[in-house]
């Protein structure tokens, strides 16, 4: 009995040095800021999100619509893009719709990953892309809309099932 709880002692501290001698650690994180985001941008985020993703796109929620613009103080929808792009993935994107389109491989609605583009045309632009957002999960994206500034937005919507083109994901 006492041979059997000293194999396993041995074994625990032999698993605990090793664990102990390769030097991994868990990814910080965030909690609070994962927290916040979670509850601006009204949606769970879970362990294998994409932390980075949500917590930036919380902090542009309510940012006034303003055409050309790109900042905190006011965006248009390509300019929001960019602007998260840049910051998430370090990626730079072309400053219009139109373009991103361009830069980006088609995807289907249905495969659809985080931090995808997506792409609308609007009741003026014909089949061209008029609007680009950011895909999220669970159908929702986040995008700078002409009314109510940065919004979440759910592809189910009836605007968008309308006006919808694809989806893009970068080359």
């Amino acid at each position: 009995m006492i041979r059997k709880y000293a194999i396993q002692l041995v074994v625990l501290v032999g698993i605990a040095i090793s664990f102990s001698s390769c030097r991994t650690t868990a990814p910080r994180l965030d909690y609070k800021a994962i927290a916040r985001a979670s509850v601006r941008l009204g949606m769970d985020i879970n362990l294998e999100d994409n932390h980075k993703l949500y917590v930036e796109a919380s902090e542009w929620i309510g940012t006034p619509y303003r055409p050309g613009g790109d900042s905190k103080r006011g965006t248009d929808c390509s300019g929001l893009t960019t602007q998260l792009y840049k910051k998430v993935y370090r990626t730079s994107l072309s400053r219009s719709t139109d373009e991103q389109k361009n830069e980006s491989s088609k995807v289907p609605k249905r495969n659809l990953r985080e931090g995808d583009l997506v792409f609308f045309t609007s009741n003026q632009s014909g089949r061209k892309p008029a609007h680009v957002g950011i895909y999220l999960k669970d159908g929702k994206f986040i995008h700078a809309s002409t009314s109510s500034g940065v919004i979440i937005s759910n592809l189910s919507e009836r605007y968008y099932t309308q006006h919808w083109i694809s989806g893009g994901r970068l080359r």
